[in-house]
């Protein structure tokens, strides 16, 4: 059985504008142990689909339809009590903006041991210790005295080790990070990654990896889903995916990244052109076709399934409809 398997997966935004179709029927699973990335630009839905798994939508968003299975139970049926036992002690999240994560009237110390103490039943010195070795993991100097601070007098990379030493600290058996290494230098960075690889190792742990960073993406994960406006374009295995990206969108996005080997100075860096579509007014086809150099006539009008592209891969373009059936059927 599948640790997390999510399956046809739409999120909206009712708004008095229209409705945002935030994250389009998508799925994929994820085992135990296993580190899936999903990637895309800056709107793509990867976030929203990210609390739609944790349950933690704000109003006007909301799933409007289907499964989110972890372990056996389907997380979008379950009570928000319910889903209180299972986040933090089963599933645990580093959020992109620790400062909204974290509580500004209470102190490291407090936010810290009460998580740990809830959901491993420690007492409150076992508690402290736990917080204080989970801050040294994630390489805070000085943990005991950075215990007694309070958000405000850290900074955001600080703050967001605290964020990723809340999530870990209770050994989860899915850890969903959304952008965990954002606001961190490289060199913590690289402790921050390698502390949940040896996580992954050490106690199984699966990641959920939300980015936009194809760099972490080559270096930590094992499959990969690429959104777009809201949908799956393509997924793969982390090497195929790099070594012969099969859909447009994905092949624009590795073109977009600078090469080391490239000594030209007066070679330009390779943009997609155009621009992310209106998510209230996308395309009547293929939401990329505007901004695609392989459209024809038929992407500006029929929407494309989700093709096989080869063993265990899938793409979201016509240009693999030869292949029988799609996928995610």
């Amino acid at each position: 059985m599948m640790l997390l398997s999510v399956k046809h997966l739409s999120t909206d935004f009712v708004m008095r504008k229209g409705t945002v179709h935030a994250v389009r029927d998508l799925s994929f699973e994820l085992d135990r142990g296993e580190i899936l990335a999903i990637v895309g630009e800056s709107g793509s839905g990867k976030s929203v689909a990210s609390l739609s798994v944790m349950r933690l939508l704000q109003h006007p968003g909301r799933i409007a339809q289907g499964s989110i299975v972890f372990k056996g139970q389907d997380l979008s049926k379950l009570s928000n009590r319910e889903m209180a036992h299972i986040r933090g002690n089963h599933l645990s999240m580093i959020f992109q903006e620790p400062m909204t994560s974290l509580n500004p009237v209470f102190t490291i110390e407090d936010q810290l041991t009460e998580s740990i103490s809830l959901h491993l039943k420690l007492k409150k010195k076992a508690s402290y210790e736990r917080a204080v070795e989970m801050l040294h993991l994630v390489g805070i100097p000085s943990p005991e005295k950075r215990m007694k601070d309070y958000p405000h007098q850290m900074s955001g990379g600080m703050r967001q080790r605290v964020m990723t030493a809340m999530a870990l600290s209770c050994d989860p058996d899915l850890l969903i990070a959304d952008e965990p290494t954002t606001a961190l230098d490289v060199t913590i960075q690289a402790q921050i990654l390698d502390l949940i690889l040896r996580l992954r190792q050490s106690i199984g742990m699966a990641v959920l990896l939300i980015t936009h960073d194809l760099g972490v993406v080559a270096e930590t994960a094992d499959r990969v889903v690429v959104m777009y406006c809201g949908e799956a374009v393509e997924e793969a295995s982390a090497h195929d995916l790099f070594d012969r990206p099969h859909h447009p969108y994905t092949l624009g996005l590795l073109q977009s990244i600078p090469s080391m080997d490239d000594d030209s100075d007066q070679k330009k860096l390779y943009m997609i052109p155009g621009m992310v579509p209106n998510p209230l007014d996308l395309p009547p086809g293929c939401a990329f076709a505007p901004r695609c150099d392989r459209c024809f006539e038929r992407c500006h009008h029929e929407h494309p399934a989700l093709y096989p592209s080869g063993e265990g891969r899938t793409a979201r373009c016509f240009l693999y409809e030869k292949a029988e059936g799609s996928a995610h059927a």
